[in-house]
């Protein structure tokens, strides 16, 4: 099944937020919205979009703070929705890891265009790592997919490539390192060297529930993925 690429427009302009949802959907996208940066955070943590359109001025956190936030805990796209005049907002922006920048007012056409140049140089990331890859690679089943432990890629039924972030093939791959061993949320984070997750805030349950969508074929009852209670998750190959 081929991959739609997911937009999360995060700016606190009703309007403009509209106009952009509407021409991300015209032309083919799944869009989702945000005003602030609690909201940005909430649809996060429901699902990781391919890439974040990110306006600077916004009411508390600004986008600049948000930028570094998404780029320390995301394989995400960026681009930043700056002022017409912020060209400080702009350089400062590109260093802290965006990919792009659109400047207000902005045509939609020369959005859409940047997102699109955006998500084909994420989307070509996998293909140059597979050219460099060794021919004989490692792979091994994981509920219905394949992960291919040499090239950091996860492959559907089908054959297709399922999109995962650093974080969490890291994860897949600690889990089927200690396969039919339940793993404290503790010991995840030392052995992933994730430290910048807490164990006991919702950052590993929302990565293990994501990955259950993209590896399960029933997300609802988890057969490769197992919650061991009062312990952790366990990996059944």
């Amino acid at each position: 099944m081929a991959h739609t690429p997911c937009v999360l427009v995060v700016d606190d302009d009703q309007p403009t937020r509209e106009m952009l949802l509407e021409a991300l959907a015209t032309h083919g996208f799944r869009a989702l919205q945000a005003g602030d940066g609690a909201g940005m955070r909430r649809e996060l943590e429901r699902e990781a979009p391919d890439l974040v359109l990110l306006d600077i001025r916004l009411p508390g956190e600004d986008g600049l703070t948000l930028a570094r936030f998404l780029r320390e805990r995301y394989d995400v796209g960026i681009i930043m929705v700056t002022g017409s005049g912020d060209v400080i907002d702009r350089i400062v922006g590109l260093e802290m890891g965006a990919d792009d920048y659109v400047a207000k007012p902005f045509d939609p056409r020369e959005l859409l265009a940047r997102v699109k140049s955006v998500l084909r140089r994420i989307q070509a990331r996998p293909d140059a790592a597979a050219a460099s890859a060794p021919q004989n690679t490692r792979r091994v089943p994981f509920g219905r997919c394949t992960l291919d432990l040499d090239s950091h890629q996860l492959y559907d039924e089908d054959g297709s490539e399922v999109m995962v972030t650093h974080m969490e093939f890291d994860l897949l791959r600690v889990l089927h390192e200690h396969a039919g061993k339940a793993l404290s949320r503790d010991a995840i984070l030392t052995l992933t060297k994730n430290r910048e997750w807490e164990p006991f805030d919702r950052s590993i349950d929302i990565r293990i529930a994501r990955l259950r969508r993209k590896v399960e074929a029933d997300p609802d009852n988890p057969r490769a993925i197992r919650t061991v209670r009062g312990v952790g998750y366990m990996f059944v190959p």
